[in-house]
């Protein structure tokens, strides 16, 4: 499969992962609706994907919730792969992605360092 059509692929997945989440349809109570999909990574084989999951909630939250998505991956599997017709639906792996928060937190530490020279100078 090409590299555009798997590219293609990761972001329909990351879109129909994340609206099952959002409309709750996943029944498994570690999984909140504050958990977002940044990015899917399908094996050029088909075979896997890795789910990058994060979110502004505690730590701890989102590695209960990515818990959760792991032990609902075959319904999840299951709901997409009604929706889109390839010939091999990808295993689906869910993990923690912190990426998202660091740079939060780094952008908010840039700005505290700003305003602090301000008040000095």
């Amino acid at each position: 499969m090409g590299q555009y059509r798997i590219q293609r692929l990761d972001d329909q997945l990351r879109d129909e992962i994340a609206m099952l989440i959002m409309k709750g349809q996943v029944k498994d109570p570690r999984v909140n609706t504050f958990l977002s999909i940044n990015r899917v990574e399908v094996t050029k084989d088909l075979s896997y994907a890795k789910v990058f999951v994060s979110s502004f909630l505690p730590d701890s939250n989102v590695k209960l919730g990515v818990d959760g998505l792991n032990a609902a991956a075959g319904f999840i599997q299951r709901e997409i792969s009604k929706k889109l017709r390839i010939f091999k639906f990808p295993k689906l792996t869910f993990c923690v992605d912190s990426g998202m928060k660091e740079g939060f937190n780094m952008v908010r530490k840039l700005n505290e360092l700003e305003k602090e020279r301000e008040g000095n100078g």
